[in-house]
């Protein structure tokens, strides 16, 4: 099927203004309110703020958080992404006591870690990388942590250093279809995205997640491919959600997909196994982490 066809299947909209299913609320809550004065106090940096989460307010109430470490420039340039591109400062020795102190002054009970892609390093912040779980872990050792990494372009030694300090959860994001994949993740491969979640697998990770991304013009049969795939390795938890355009410079949207389809979606993963499958169209990776340790 054509990206053109595509577009005109039962449960997908072409783009003409987002759907009224695409409506962020606004966080409320005392939790949520007592983390913003924290953070605002302290001007400590999460994704959830900087990248404006629609699920913000409900995960801040769960004390969950997300946390972005190796700086805020990436070395690739994925299609998709808001991040900027381009050539990174350099490491922050400090950084994982620092993370591992807001993490404490902000009383996370579930924190998620993700980072750019380094590639320009030798060891493409893997050091730091488990530096900052064993540092959380001193700092607060009922802190449980799901660890989002990029590929490491598939290094094993460097997934091995992941793999050490054992956090709870361990995740790396698919994005897309087979397919779309070099459009998408320009200097990602969709083999190699795979071959590191089994070798997580394989090599004692607690639990293993994924997420993928839709609108992008992708068809029913090719998202269903890819929850085989993933099944394939044996993942645990898969979440799937609405690709929103950062900027006019980036992918546009070809698809808005009903919650009609979302649901599809996870009926179809929950048939083929998988632990927990987060399916709609505000689902973001770290979306109701604190439940995937369970």
């Amino acid at each position: 099927m054509s990206i053109e066809n595509a577009t005109m299947e039962k449960n997908v909209f072409p783009p003409k203004g987002k759907p009224k299913w695409i409506r962020v609320k606004l966080p409320t809550g005392k939790k949520y309110t007592e983390l913003r004065n924290v953070v605002d106090k302290y001007n400590l940096h999460t994704i959830c703020t900087s990248g404006s989460c629609p699920n913000m307010g409900e995960c801040w109430g769960e004390g969950t958080a997300t946390f972005m470490i190796l700086g805020n420039i990436c070395t690739r340039s994925c299609g998709f992404c808001g991040v900027k591109t381009g050539r990174p400062e350099g490491l922050d020795w400090e950084e994982p006591e620092k993370v591992a102190r807001s993490i404490k002054l902000m009383n996370i009970k579930h924190a998620v870690i993700t980072s750019v892609d380094r590639d320009d390093l030798k060891d493409m912040g893997s050091i730091i990388w488990a530096e900052t779980v064993s540092a959380i872990r001193r700092m607060n050792p009922e802190t449980t942590l799901e660890t989002l990494i990029p590929d490491f372009q598939g290094i094993e030694r460097h997934l091995d250093r992941i793999l050490k300090v054992s956090p709870e959860v361990i995740s790396h994001n698919m994005e897309t279809v087979r397919r779309l994949t070099r459009e998408v993740r320009i200097q990602a491969k969709y083999d190699r995205s795979l071959g590191v979640l089994k070798y997580l697998k394989e090599n004692g990770a607690k639990r293993t997640k994924s997420g993928i991304m839709l609108g992008l013009g992708e068809t029913e049969e090719e998202v269903i491919e890819t929850l085989h795939d993933l099944k394939a390795v044996n993942l645990d938890v898969l979440t799937i959600g609405q690709y929103l355009q950062p900027s006019k410079r980036h992918l546009p949207v070809k698809q808005f997909i009903t919650p009609e389809q979302f649901a599809k979606y996870k009926e179809i993963g929950e048939s083929l196994g998988f632990r927990h499958v987060e399916s709609g169209a505000l689902v973001r990776s770290s979306y109701r982490a604190h439940k995937h340790i369970l």
